[in-house]
C-alpha cells in the first residue's frame, strides 16, 4: 500500500516539479562552489608565491651585505624554524649543481628542474612549480630565482596548511549542501504543490461532475494567477455546459411535445377511419390527413436540421453580391396579398442599392420568417414597416416594425432560442423554429438580428448584415 502510494507520487506533477526545484538548486549551489573554491585557491597560491618571493628578496640582500655564508646559516635556521618537513632551501650554480642546501632528506624526491633553471638564465625573475609527490597527500610550492647573477636559490614550501583550509571547506560544504538540499526539496514540494493545488481542485471537480454532480464548481481563491483563471475558465464551461443541457432537455421536451400531436391525430384519424370508416372516400381522406400532417413533420425535422447546419457551420453558403434592397421588396410583395387577406397594412421603405455577400436563398428563406412573423401577430387594421438603410458602419440595417401583439419583457431572452413560443403565441400555427432559424442564418453571414418590443405596442425586428466589400 505505502510503495503504490510512492509511485503514486512519483507520477505527480508536485513530485516533477519538486526534482527539477532541486536540481536547479543543486547544480547552481554546485557552480557557485567550484567559482568560490576556483577563488579560494588563487588566492592561496597567489600568498604562498609571495611568501617564497618575500624570502627570496631577504636572502638577496643578505647576500649583498653579509655574503654567501650568512645566506647557508639563515637557511638552515630558517628551515629548522619552520620544520624540515614544511620547508626546504637549496643554493644552485648556475649549471644546475647543488651549492648548499638545509636537510632535504625529507624532500629528495624533488630533484632541480632544468626547464625552471633555462627560464631563469633567459630573463625570468623567478620560476614557479607546483610538485605533487606520490604516495603524499599535500603538494608543494616550489620556487627558483635568481638571487645574484651567479647563483640560484630553490626554495621549496608545502601546503599542507592550505590543504586543510581547502579540505575543511569541501567537508563544510558537502554537508552544508546536504542540509541545504533537504531543505530545498522539502520547500519545492511544499511550493509545488501550493502551486498545483488549484489543478487538484479542478480534477477533483471534474471527477465529481463525471458521477453527475453538475452543479459542482472549482472553488476560486481570488488571487488572479493562473491557476485561478483555469479555475474561472473551467466553471465559465461548466455553466456553459449546463446551459447547454437544459437547452437540450427543454429542446427534448418540446420536441416531444411538438411530435407527439401530429403523431396522435394520424393515429386517431387512423384509427377513426378504420373502426368506422366504410367507403373509400373515407380511407382517401385519412390518407390525405396523414400526408399533410407528415409535411408538417417533415418541415419542423428539416428546419432542424437546417438551424443545426447553419449553426455548427457546416451547410456550406454559397458567396455571391446580393441586392438586399432587391430582395426586401421582393419579400414584401411576396407578402402583401397575406397582408391584405388579414387586414394588415404592409409598407416597404427601401433606398438606395444595399449589397451583402451571401447566399441568396438563406436571406430569403430569414427575411420570410420574420414578415411570416410580423403579419402574422399584427391584428386587423395594424401596420408593418420594412425598411432597409444603413448605419455608417458598412453595415446594411433592414428593420421589420410592427404594431401586433408585442412580446413580454419576461420572454424576449428566449424568443430566439429552439421551439420557444410564448403564450400569445400558442393560438397560432408554428412549430417556434422559425425565429431561431433567422438568427443562425444572420450570424452565419456575420451579422446578427435582435428584436425590441412592448406587450400590445408591436415589435421592431432589426437585422444588421456587412456590406459587400465589392460594393
Amino acid at each position: 500500500m505505502f510503495l503504490r502510494k510512492l509511485l503514486s507520487i512519483r507520477n505527480t506533477l508536485a513530485f516533477r516539479l519538486t526534482l527539477w526545484y532541486a536540481g536547479v538548486f543543486t547544480l547552481s549551489s554546485i557552480v557557485a562552489f567550484l567559482l568560490f573554491y576556483t577563488f579560494i585557491t588563487k588566492v592561496i597560491r597567489e600568498r604562498t608565491d609571495q611568501e617564497l618571493l618575500s624570502q627570496v628578496q631577504r636572502f638577496s640582500v643578505l647576500l649583498r651585505t653579509e655574503g654567501v655564508f650568512a645566506v647557508e646559516n639563515a637557511t638552515i635556521i630558517e628551515a629548522q624554524a619552520a620544520g624540515v618537513k614544511k620547508v626546504f632551501f637549496r643554493l644552485l650554480q648556475l649549471d644546475g649543481q647543488v651549492y648548499s642546501s638545509t636537510n632535504v632528506s625529507y624532500w629528495q624526491d624533488i630533484g632541480i628542474e632544468k626547464d625552471a633553471i633555462q627560464g631563469l638564465l633567459q630573463g625570468n625573475a623567478s620560476v614557479f612549480k607546483t610538485i605533487v609527490i606520490s604516495n603524499r597527500k599535500d603538494k608543494v610550492r616550489v620556487l627558483y630565482a635568481m638571487l645574484s647573477p651567479t647563483m640560484i636559490l630553490q626554495v621549496g614550501q608545502a601546503m599542507e596548511s592550505y590543504s586543510h583550509v581547502l579540505d575543511a571547506f569541501k567537508g563544510i560544504f558537502i554537508i552544508t549542501m546536504s542540509f541545504l538540499i533537504v531543505i530545498a526539496a522539502g520547500v519545492g514540494w511544499f511550493m509545488a504543490r501550493r502551486a498545483v493545488s488549484g489543478v487538484d481542485a479542478v480534477t477533483r471537480t471534474a471527477r465529481k461532475i463525471s458521477g453527475g454532480i453538475l452543479q459542482e464548481r472549482v472553488p476560486v481563491k481570488g488571487s488572479g494567477d493562473e491557476i485561478d483563471q483555469l479555475a474561472v475558465t473551467f466553471n465559465q464551461m461548466l455553466d456553459r455546459i449546463q446551459v447547454l443541457l437544459a437547452e437540450i432537455k427543454e429542446m427534448s421536451d418540446n420536441i416531444a411535445h411538438d411530435l407527439r400531436s401530429p403523431i396522435t391525430r394520424i393515429r386517431g384519424g387512423a384509427e377513426v377511419t378504420l373502426s368506422t370508416g366504410k367507403s373509400l372516400d373515407d380511407y382517401e381522406n385519412m390518407a390525405a390527413s396523414t400526408i399533410e400532417e407528415c409535411d408538417r413533420l417533415l418541415d419542423m425535422i428539416n428546419t432542424m436540421l437546417m438551424i443545426s447546419k447553419t449553426e455548427s457551420g457546416i451547410r456550406s453558403l454559397s458567396h455571391e453580391v446580393i441586392d438586399i434592397s432587391g430582395l426586401v421588396r421582393s419579400a414584401c410583395e411576396l407578402f402583401e396579398p397575406m397582408a391584405e387577406d388579414k387586414g394588415v397594412s404592409l409598407s416597404c421603405h427601401v433606398g438606395e442599392k444595399g449589397f451583402v455577400h451571401g447566399d441568396i436563398r438563406m436571406l430569403q428563406r430569414m427575411l420570410s420568417n420574420v414578415l411570416d412573423n410580423a403579419v402574422k401577430y399584427t391584428q386587423s387594421g395594424g401596420s408593418v414597416e420594412v425598411s432597409v438603410t444603413g448605419n455608417g458602419k458598412e453595415e446594411v440595417v433592414v428593420s421589420v416594425k410592427d404594431t401586433g401583439i408585442g412580446i413580454p419583457q419576461s420572454d424576449l431572452l428566449h424568443i430566439f432560442d429552439r421551439f420557444y413560443r410564448c403564450d400569445q403565441s400558442r393560438s397560432q400555427p408554428g412549430t417556434g423554429l422559425g425565429l431561431s432559424l433567422a438568427r443562425s442564418i444572420a450570424r452565419a453571414h456575420g451579422g446578427d438580428i435582435s428584436v425590441v418590443s412592448r406587450l400590445n405596442q408591436g415589435s421592431t425586428f432589426t437585422i444588421i448584415l456587412p456590406k459587400s466589400a465589392s460594393h
